[in-house]
C-alpha cells in the first residue's frame, strides 16, 4: 500500500508540472472513461408483499412500451440477500443528454403512463437508482445460456479506482480463472453511494455457484488476491438474482 501511494503521489506531482491544474484534476478523476459517455442506471424497486406476481405480469405485458425509448440491459427478481420483494433492472444510456430526452419522452408517453405506471405505481414501496460506469478494464459480457446472477456490491475506502483498481482487478480475474462463474460487468458508482463497486456475475445454477465458491476458498491464488483487495474494503454484500422472462440478459 505504501509503495502504491508513493508511486501515485509521484505521478500527480509530475503531471501537475506538465498540465494546467484543471486538466490534471479532470484526467486523474475520470481516467479513460472521460472519453466514453455511456453509463448504466441501476434501478431497484421494493414491491409490496403479495403483489410481486401482479407487478411482474404487468411489466412483462407492457415493457415493450418502455424499451421503445431506451435499451434495457437486464431485469431480475431477487431470490436471496437483503430486503425481500425486490426487483433490479439496468438501463443503458449514451450520455446524460440522452437520458434526459428519454425521461421526457417516457413522461409524455400516454400509453406507457396509463397501462403501466398508473396500475403498477401503488405496488412500489420504495425506489432507488444509481448511475454507474463500467470500469475501464471491463466490457459488458453476455452469458452463453440461461442461468442465475449474483450482484456483489463492495463499499470501498475513498480514493477511487486509482487507489484500489489494480488490486480489485486482480481479485476479479482470479475468480474468473477458477471457472465457476462468468463475469458480466464491473461497475463503479458515479451517483448514489460513492466509492461503491458492483460486480455482476452469471452462473448456471445456485448449486454450481456454491460449489465454485467452495473451490475458490481453497485456491491459493484467490486467497492471496482477495487479501490484497480487502485492504481497500469497508463492506460487502450480495444478492442472488433470477432473470425475468422479459429480461434481455437471461
Amino acid at each position: 500500500m505504501f509503495h502504491l501511494r508513493r508511486r501515485w503521489g509521484t505521478l500527480v506531482a509530475s503531471a501537475s508540472r506538465l498540465l494546467p491544474q484543471a486538466e490534471v484534476c479532470a484526467s486523474l478523476a475520470t481516467g479513460p472513461r472521460q472519453y466514453d459517455g455511456t453509463f448504466y442506471e441501476f434501478r431497484t424497486y421494493i414491491i409490496q408483499p403479495g403483489k410481486m406476481n401482479e407487478f411482474l405480469e404487468n411489466t412483462h405485458k407492457h415493457i415493450h412500451l418502455r424499451t421503445a425509448h431506451s435499451e434495457l440491459v437486464g431485469f431480475w427478481k431477487q431470490e436471496f440477500g437483503g430486503v425481500m420483494n425486490k426487483v433490479f433492472h439496468i438501463w443503458k444510456y449514451d450520455n446524460f443528454v440522452h437520458r434526459a430526452k428519454v425521461r421526457e419522452a417516457v413522461a409524455e408517453d400516454k400509453e406507457w403512463q396509463e397501462k403501466y405506471i398508473s396500475p403498477n405505481l401503488p405496488f412500489v414501496v420504495q425506489q432507488r437508482n444509481e448511475i454507474t460506469y463500467l470500469v475501464p478494464w471491463c466490457k459488458l459480457g453476455k452469458p452463453p445460456k440461461e442461468g442465475v446472477y449474483e450482484l456483489a456490491t463492495f463499499q470501498m475506502k475513498p480514493g477511487g479506482p486509482a487507489l484500489w483498481g489494480e488490486h480489485f482487478q486482480t481479485a476479479v480475474n482470479t475468480h474468473i480463472q477458477v471457472g465457476y462463474s462468468r463475469l458480466v460487468g464491473v461497475f463503479h458508482t458515479e451517483y448514489g453511494t460513492l466509492n461503491t463497486v458492483h460486480v455482476l456475475w452469471w452462473t448456471e445454477t445456485p448449486d454450481s455457484r456454491a460449489a465454485g465458491r467452495h473451490r475458490s476458498h481453497e485456491d491459493a491464488r484467490v486467497v492471496a488476491a482477495v487479501r490484497e483487495s480487502c485492504s481497500h474494503l469497508k463492506s460487502h454484500e450480495n444478492m442472488l438474482l433470477i432473470p425475468t422472462p422479459f429480461s434481455p440478459l437471461k
